[in-house]
């Protein structure tokens, strides 16, 4: 994530978070999640955590999305994805995803894993579309309903920038 990938055909283009992202991100944050993180959680992340991995999403220059994850030994865990609410449906989420796992496969990581809510099909399907496999479930994760949360693992693999194997 050093280094911005240029823009594509589609004016997607994808580079490492900034503090100054912080307030887009929080537009994302309060339009993807009814718990959102707070500005001071990111700021942490990026200037706290040196295993955290932050990436922007723009399209034309203007953010859309974001994700992140956690780096360690050699296990990828997203901490977040979200994109902009007019901007589902476009197959984003998807190539969101796909330069997260990128990112962790060039940072020698061998496998990825996630949290989502059990009522998030659409979700669980983009993963399940990238290489995740359901793995267990976290009963009552989420604190604002006490929806428990599906853990999910995907294999990475060096050459990543074709997608999952599968």
């Amino acid at each position: 994530m050093e280094q911005e990938i240029n823009q594509d055909a589609e004016g997607l283009s994808f580079r490492p978070m900034t503090l100054e992202d912080i307030p887009a991100v929080m537009v994302i944050e309060h339009d993807a999640f009814t718990l959102p993180w707070t500005e001071e959680a990111f700021r942490n992340e990026l200037t706290h955590n040196h295993f955290a991995r932050y990436m922007m999403m723009e399209w034309n220059g203007e953010p859309v999305g974001y994700a992140g994850m956690w780096t360690v030994i050699d296990e990828a865990h997203v901490t977040n994805i979200a994109v902009l609410s007019p901007y589902r449906g476009r197959k984003w989420g998807e190539r969101l995803l796909l330069e997260l796992m990128k990112t962790a496969s060039q940072l020698g990581m061998k496998r990825m894993t996630l949290e989502v809510r059990v009522s998030n099909r659409v979700a669980q399907n983009l993963y399940m579309k990238m290489g995740f496999e359901p793995a267990g479930l976290r009963k009552g994760y989420y604190s604002d309903n006490q929806e428990d949360a599906m853990i999910m693992w995907a294999e990475l693999f060096p050459d990543h920038s074709q997608g999952a194997r599968g």
